[in-house]
Protein backbone atom coordinates (compact mmCIF):
# COMPACT_ATOMS: atom_id res chain seq x y z
CA UNK A 1 0.00 0.00 0.00
CA UNK A 2 0.93 3.62 -0.76
CA UNK A 3 2.67 5.27 1.38
CA UNK A 4 4.49 8.67 2.87
CA UNK A 5 7.40 8.95 4.88
CA UNK A 6 9.09 12.17 5.86
CA UNK A 7 12.27 12.34 7.05
CA UNK A 8 14.89 14.69 8.05
CA UNK A 9 19.12 14.38 8.48
CA UNK A 10 18.80 12.87 5.59
CA UNK A 11 21.63 14.00 3.55
CA UNK A 12 24.01 12.54 5.05
CA UNK A 13 25.72 9.52 6.94
CA UNK A 14 23.19 7.51 9.03
CA UNK A 15 20.23 9.65 7.53
CA UNK A 16 21.10 9.19 3.74
CA UNK A 17 21.81 4.82 4.37
CA UNK A 18 18.32 4.94 6.20
CA UNK A 19 16.71 7.26 3.68
CA UNK A 20 18.81 4.49 1.02
CA UNK A 21 17.22 1.63 2.65
CA UNK A 22 13.58 2.54 3.22
CA UNK A 23 13.50 3.00 -0.70
CA UNK A 24 14.61 -0.53 -1.31
CA UNK A 25 12.74 -2.26 1.22
CA UNK A 26 9.41 -0.13 0.74
CA UNK A 27 9.19 0.36 -2.85
CA UNK A 28 4.98 1.72 -2.05
CA UNK A 29 6.70 4.28 -0.01
CA UNK A 30 6.98 7.99 -0.87
CA UNK A 31 9.78 9.62 0.81
CA UNK A 32 9.57 13.21 1.75
CA UNK A 33 13.10 14.97 2.41
CA UNK A 34 13.27 18.04 4.80
CA UNK A 35 16.59 19.87 3.95
CA UNK A 36 17.84 23.23 3.45
CA UNK A 37 17.25 24.93 -0.25
CA UNK A 38 18.48 23.31 -3.35
CA UNK A 39 20.32 20.67 -1.20
CA UNK A 40 17.23 19.15 -0.18
CA UNK A 41 16.42 18.97 -4.35
CA UNK A 42 19.73 17.29 -5.50
CA UNK A 43 19.14 14.91 -2.37
CA UNK A 44 15.88 13.39 -3.72
CA UNK A 45 17.14 13.67 -6.88
CA UNK A 46 19.64 11.81 -6.53
CA UNK A 47 17.51 9.21 -3.92
CA UNK A 48 15.11 9.31 -6.38
CA UNK A 49 17.26 8.17 -9.59
CA UNK A 50 16.05 4.73 -9.60
CA UNK A 51 12.68 5.37 -9.58
CA UNK A 52 11.52 5.70 -6.37
CA UNK A 53 9.40 8.26 -5.45
CA UNK A 54 11.07 10.96 -3.26
CA UNK A 55 10.56 14.54 -3.24
CA UNK A 56 11.43 17.53 -0.58
CA UNK A 57 10.60 20.52 1.33
CA UNK A 58 12.97 23.09 2.47
CA UNK A 59 13.45 24.72 6.02
CA UNK A 60 16.05 25.82 8.26
CA UNK A 61 15.39 23.48 11.61
CA UNK A 62 16.57 26.21 13.44
CA UNK A 63 13.88 28.35 12.43
CA UNK A 64 10.36 27.57 14.27
CA UNK A 65 8.60 29.60 11.64
CA UNK A 66 10.78 27.37 8.94
CA UNK A 67 9.59 23.99 10.52
CA UNK A 68 6.01 24.97 10.74
CA UNK A 69 6.26 26.12 7.04
CA UNK A 70 7.88 22.81 6.06
CA UNK A 71 5.27 20.77 7.74
CA UNK A 72 1.91 22.89 6.31
CA UNK A 73 3.56 22.20 3.03
CA UNK A 74 3.22 18.62 3.75
CA UNK A 75 -0.18 18.45 5.29
CA UNK A 76 -1.21 20.64 2.02
CA UNK A 77 0.01 18.23 -0.29
CA UNK A 78 -1.54 15.23 2.01
CA UNK A 79 -4.82 17.16 1.58
CA UNK A 80 -4.53 18.00 -2.08
CA UNK A 81 -3.85 13.94 -2.51
CA UNK A 82 -0.38 14.63 -4.22
CA UNK A 83 0.93 12.17 -1.00
CA UNK A 84 -0.41 8.82 -0.55
CA UNK A 85 -1.60 8.67 3.57
CA UNK A 86 1.16 9.96 5.67
CA UNK A 87 2.36 6.65 7.84
CA UNK A 88 6.07 7.96 9.08
CA UNK A 89 8.07 10.75 10.39
CA UNK A 90 11.57 9.86 11.05
CA UNK A 91 13.13 13.32 13.29
CA UNK A 92 16.88 12.06 12.18
CA UNK A 93 18.22 15.73 12.34
CA UNK A 94 20.94 16.81 14.83
CA UNK A 95 23.23 19.63 15.91
CA UNK A 96 25.75 19.54 18.35
CA UNK A 97 28.08 22.82 19.10
CA UNK A 98 31.58 24.39 20.69
CA UNK A 99 29.51 25.72 23.24
CA UNK A 100 26.44 26.28 24.41
CA UNK A 101 25.74 29.82 23.48
CA UNK A 102 24.73 29.51 19.76
CA UNK A 103 21.38 30.86 19.60
CA UNK A 104 18.40 30.47 16.79
CA UNK A 105 16.33 33.24 15.08
CA UNK A 106 13.57 32.44 17.50
CA UNK A 107 15.65 32.97 20.63
CA UNK A 108 16.05 29.26 21.74
CA UNK A 109 19.33 28.15 22.21
CA UNK A 110 20.58 26.16 18.97
CA UNK A 111 20.85 22.49 20.24
CA UNK A 112 17.25 22.97 21.99
CA UNK A 113 16.02 23.97 18.75
CA UNK A 114 16.86 21.61 16.22
CA UNK A 115 16.92 18.44 18.53
CA UNK A 116 13.89 19.33 20.68
CA UNK A 117 11.42 21.91 19.47
CA UNK A 118 12.09 21.24 15.94
CA UNK A 119 10.80 17.74 15.96
CA UNK A 120 7.71 18.22 18.55
CA UNK A 121 6.50 21.05 15.78
CA UNK A 122 6.56 18.32 13.38
CA UNK A 123 4.83 16.06 15.15
CA UNK A 124 2.22 18.77 16.57
CA UNK A 125 1.67 19.64 13.11
CA UNK A 126 1.70 16.72 11.32
CA UNK A 127 -0.42 14.49 14.21
CA UNK A 128 -3.44 14.89 12.60
CA UNK A 129 -2.87 13.77 9.28
CA UNK A 130 -1.13 10.32 10.45
CA UNK A 131 -2.84 6.73 8.71
CA UNK A 132 -2.77 4.17 10.97
CA UNK A 133 -0.68 1.83 11.57
CA UNK A 134 2.19 4.64 12.11
CA UNK A 135 5.51 5.02 13.41
CA UNK A 136 7.19 8.31 14.63
CA UNK A 137 11.25 7.66 15.12
CA UNK A 138 13.18 10.18 16.79
CA UNK A 139 16.90 9.44 16.78
CA UNK A 140 18.45 10.10 20.05
CA UNK A 141 22.04 9.02 21.83
CA UNK A 142 23.66 6.62 24.22
CA UNK A 143 25.12 10.28 25.57
CA UNK A 144 21.91 10.62 27.72
CA UNK A 145 23.28 7.81 30.15
CA UNK A 146 26.33 9.65 31.00
CA UNK A 147 28.61 7.05 31.67
CA UNK A 148 32.10 5.84 30.57
CA UNK A 149 30.34 2.76 29.38
CA UNK A 150 27.85 4.14 27.24
CA UNK A 151 30.46 7.09 25.23
CA UNK A 152 33.78 6.65 26.60
CA UNK A 153 33.62 9.91 28.19
CA UNK A 154 33.88 12.02 25.07
CA UNK A 155 30.63 13.88 25.82
CA UNK A 156 29.46 14.76 29.23
CA UNK A 157 26.20 13.37 30.57
CA UNK A 158 23.10 15.29 30.71
CA UNK A 159 22.22 17.95 33.23
CA UNK A 160 18.78 18.26 33.35
CA UNK A 161 16.96 21.95 34.69
CA UNK A 162 13.91 23.63 33.82
CA UNK A 163 12.58 23.38 30.48
CA UNK A 164 12.82 27.00 30.33
CA UNK A 165 16.30 27.42 31.24
CA UNK A 166 17.29 24.68 29.02
CA UNK A 167 15.90 26.48 26.29
CA UNK A 168 17.92 29.45 26.37
CA UNK A 169 21.67 30.15 26.06
CA UNK A 170 24.28 29.54 28.77
CA UNK A 171 22.52 26.88 30.52
CA UNK A 172 25.17 24.81 31.56
CA UNK A 173 28.44 25.58 33.73
CA UNK A 174 31.39 27.04 31.31
CA UNK A 175 28.54 27.53 28.54
CA UNK A 176 31.51 29.15 26.23
CA UNK A 177 33.62 25.56 26.06
CA UNK A 178 33.00 22.43 24.06
CA UNK A 179 31.90 20.77 27.25
CA UNK A 180 29.40 23.51 27.65
CA UNK A 181 28.44 22.19 23.73
CA UNK A 182 28.47 18.71 24.47
CA UNK A 183 26.53 18.79 27.77
CA UNK A 184 23.51 20.56 25.78
CA UNK A 185 23.76 17.71 23.19
CA UNK A 186 23.14 14.78 25.79
CA UNK A 187 20.83 16.98 27.66
CA UNK A 188 18.83 17.28 24.71
CA UNK A 189 18.78 13.73 23.43
CA UNK A 190 17.34 12.68 27.12
CA UNK A 191 14.80 15.47 26.07
CA UNK A 192 14.00 13.64 23.20
CA UNK A 193 13.55 10.38 24.86
CA UNK A 194 10.98 12.24 27.35
CA UNK A 195 9.13 13.36 24.17
CA UNK A 196 8.86 9.73 23.19
CA UNK A 197 7.60 8.62 26.20
CA UNK A 198 5.01 11.29 26.56
CA UNK A 199 3.86 10.70 22.93
CA UNK A 200 3.62 7.60 23.84
CA UNK A 201 0.36 8.20 26.58
CA UNK A 202 -1.26 11.01 24.05
CA UNK A 203 -1.16 9.78 20.62
CA UNK A 204 -3.77 8.22 19.46
CA UNK A 205 -3.93 3.65 19.23
CA UNK A 206 -2.29 3.22 16.13
CA UNK A 207 0.34 6.07 15.73
CA UNK A 208 3.50 4.91 17.59
CA UNK A 209 6.30 6.97 19.15
CA UNK A 210 9.85 5.18 19.48
CA UNK A 211 13.25 6.70 20.50
CA UNK A 212 16.49 5.48 18.65
CA UNK A 213 20.02 5.09 19.52
CA UNK A 214 21.97 4.09 16.83
CA UNK A 215 25.10 3.93 19.47
CA UNK A 216 28.57 5.49 18.59
CA UNK A 217 28.80 6.25 14.47
CA UNK A 218 32.35 7.81 13.76
CA UNK A 219 32.14 9.30 10.49
CA UNK A 220 29.16 11.40 10.45
CA UNK A 221 28.62 15.26 9.79
CA UNK A 222 27.76 16.15 13.57
CA UNK A 223 30.84 17.45 14.53
CA UNK A 224 30.60 19.80 11.54
CA UNK A 225 29.82 22.73 14.03
CA UNK A 226 32.89 21.43 16.02
CA UNK A 227 36.21 23.26 16.03
CA UNK A 228 39.49 21.84 14.36
CA UNK A 229 40.57 19.50 16.63
CA UNK A 230 37.30 17.51 17.21
CA UNK A 231 36.82 18.24 13.57
CA UNK A 232 40.51 16.12 12.61
CA UNK A 233 39.76 13.21 14.82
CA UNK A 234 35.90 13.04 13.79
CA UNK A 235 37.28 12.92 10.20
CA UNK A 236 40.59 10.82 10.89
CA UNK A 237 40.90 9.14 13.98
CA UNK A 238 37.41 8.04 14.50
CA UNK A 239 36.54 6.24 11.46
CA UNK A 240 39.37 4.02 12.73
CA UNK A 241 37.07 3.42 15.39
CA UNK A 242 34.10 1.99 13.33
CA UNK A 243 36.15 -1.59 13.05
CA UNK A 244 36.12 -1.90 16.61
CA UNK A 245 33.16 -3.39 18.98
CA UNK A 246 32.35 0.07 20.36
CA UNK A 247 31.21 1.72 17.56
CA UNK A 248 28.75 1.16 14.33
CA UNK A 249 29.32 1.78 10.83
CA UNK A 250 26.81 4.89 9.22
CA UNK A 251 25.31 2.17 6.65
CA UNK A 252 24.56 0.08 9.38
CA UNK A 253 23.26 2.27 11.74
CA UNK A 254 21.26 3.39 8.84
CA UNK A 255 19.73 0.22 8.18
CA UNK A 256 18.58 -0.23 11.75
CA UNK A 257 17.10 3.27 11.62
CA UNK A 258 15.34 2.45 8.60
CA UNK A 259 14.17 -1.04 10.07
CA UNK A 260 12.89 0.67 12.86
CA UNK A 261 10.82 3.20 10.56
CA UNK A 262 9.42 0.58 8.70
CA UNK A 263 8.47 -1.76 11.75
CA UNK A 264 11.31 -4.62 11.22
CA UNK A 265 11.82 -3.95 14.27
CA UNK A 266 9.90 -4.92 17.11
CA UNK A 267 9.31 -2.08 19.46
CA UNK A 268 5.99 -1.19 20.96
CA UNK A 269 5.28 2.60 21.12
CA UNK A 270 7.55 4.38 23.93
CA UNK A 271 10.03 1.86 22.91
CA UNK A 272 13.91 2.86 23.34
CA UNK A 273 15.80 0.63 20.55
CA UNK A 274 19.45 0.81 21.38
CA UNK A 275 20.54 -0.23 17.53
CA UNK A 276 18.92 -3.44 16.51
CA UNK A 277 16.42 -4.05 19.34
CA UNK A 278 14.70 -2.60 21.69
CA UNK A 279 16.24 -1.93 25.31
CA UNK A 280 16.16 0.15 28.30
CA UNK A 281 17.01 3.81 28.19
CA UNK A 282 19.01 5.04 31.19
CA UNK A 283 17.21 5.13 34.71
CA UNK A 284 17.17 8.73 34.69
CA UNK A 285 15.30 8.69 31.57
CA UNK A 286 12.20 7.70 33.08
CA UNK A 287 10.60 10.30 34.89
CA UNK A 288 6.52 11.43 34.26
CA UNK A 289 7.26 14.45 36.11
CA UNK A 290 9.95 16.11 33.81
CA UNK A 291 8.24 14.48 30.57
CA UNK A 292 4.71 16.46 31.35
CA UNK A 293 6.87 19.52 32.17
CA UNK A 294 8.75 19.32 29.32
CA UNK A 295 5.96 18.42 27.05
CA UNK A 296 3.76 21.89 28.74
CA UNK A 297 7.35 23.96 28.07
CA UNK A 298 7.60 22.74 24.34
CA UNK A 299 3.85 23.24 23.71
CA UNK A 300 4.34 27.17 24.56
CA UNK A 301 7.72 27.47 22.92
CA UNK A 302 5.73 26.29 19.71
CA UNK A 303 2.26 27.55 20.35
CA UNK A 304 2.56 30.38 17.96
CA UNK A 305 3.57 28.02 14.80
CA UNK A 306 1.36 25.07 15.58
CA UNK A 307 -2.12 27.05 16.59
CA UNK A 308 -3.73 25.13 14.05
CA UNK A 309 -2.87 22.03 15.59
CA UNK A 310 -5.84 20.18 17.74
CA UNK A 311 -4.85 19.15 20.44
CA UNK A 312 -4.00 15.18 21.10
CA UNK A 313 -6.88 13.22 22.27
CA UNK A 314 -5.70 12.53 25.63
CA UNK A 315 -6.48 8.73 25.35
CA UNK A 316 -3.69 7.15 27.70
CA UNK A 317 -1.60 4.40 26.59
CA UNK A 318 0.21 3.82 30.00
CA UNK A 319 4.31 5.27 31.35
CA UNK A 320 6.50 3.68 28.89
CA UNK A 321 9.18 1.23 30.43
Amino acid sequence: MKHTIVMTGASRGIGRAAAEHVLRQSPDAHLVLVARGSSGAQLAAELGAGGHPVSHVSADLGSLAGVGSAADKVRDRLDRGDLPPLRGFVGNAGVQYTNALAEGPDGFEATFAVNVLANHLFVRRLQDRFAAPARIVLTTSDTHFGDFKHNMGMVPGPVWKSPEVLARTGAFPKPDTAAGGRTAYSTSKLAVIYLVHEYARRLPAGIDAVAYNPGFVPGTGLARNAGPVARFAMRRIMPVMALTPFATGPGVAGRYLADVVLGTTHAPTGSYVDRSRAAHSSQESYDPQREGELWEAAERFTAAYAAKAETFSGDVTGTPR
